[in-house]
């Protein structure tokens, strides 16, 4: 192989790696847009969520599980930052614009939370773990951990892969926020679409486990949320 030719190579991957950091942003899909309940009539508010408390809702299909965390401090989007492209998702919402969702599907090999038990989570305690970009080991605390295969996330940087095999961020689930009532809605996702691949692998198990025929059946107009400590029998912390 010449010179040229290798170089041209590594280019392309460069450029397939920053297009596929890019996707995992940027790029929206609209859904049904959802009103967030607690329980299975009453509405939730944003004021109701504890801080650090994971909570799961199905969105944006009957059988793809979300976290819903409110992380206690403002998230911001990368349009805060003028020296950046602006993305589309915008960050935390509510009051002090603390409140995010995530898909959560493991971008990795899409462990994601069952009744019997739940490998990813969001951990608000300290979670030691590989640093990709600090090449070691550290301990930091607020991040999505999925034990799995030890992949880590940081929801307050759009779930941007911290550690681990995944090969992108959790997609994002975009929140939008009443001022008046202080309800939330889910109205789309952001991100690289893990969903026919989730189906591909567990829709069987999934229909089984929601008692439905069709896991690609849409979320309604209005979807529970509960703890995650509640859904999944167990919760497994690494």
């Amino acid at each position: 192989m010449n010179r040229r030719h290798f170089t041209k190579i590594c280019t392309s991957l460069i450029v397939s790696a920053t297009t596929t950091d890019l996707i995992a942003g940027n790029e929206k899909q609209n859904y049904q847009r959802s009103l967030l309940q607690s329980g299975k009539s009453a509405p939730l508010t944003a004021d109701s969520l504890v801080v650090g408390e994971p909570y799961i809702f199905f969105y944006p299909f009957l059988t793809t599980p979300c976290l819903l965390i409110n992380l206690g401090n403002r998230v911001s989007s990368d349009s805060d930052n003028p020296t950046k492209n602006e993305p589309q998702w915008r960050g935390g919402v509510g009051e002090k614009n603390s409140i995010v969702a995530y898909s959560a599907i493991c971008s990795h090999k899409m462990s994601h939370p069952a009744k019997e038990i739940s490998f990813i989570n969001y951990r608000h305690d300290p979670v030691s773990f590989y640093s990709q970009t600090e090449r070691k080991t550290v301990e930091k605390s607020g991040l999505i951990s999925c034990c799995s295969e030890r992949s880590v996330y940081d929801p307050a940087q759009g779930a941007r892969v911290l550690g681990g095999p995944a090969p992108h961020p959790l997609a994002a689930i975009e929140l939008e926020y009443d001022e008046t009532t202080k309800q939330l809605y889910a109205t789309g996702s952001y991100g690289a679409d893990m969903y026919d691949r989730f189906f591909d692998k567990f829709g069987f198990r999934a229909s089984m486990e929601h008692k439905i025929s069709d896991p690609k059946t849409l979320s309604k107009p209005r979807v529970s949320v509960q703890k995650l400590s509640d859904y999944s029998r167990q919760t497994i912390k690494c």
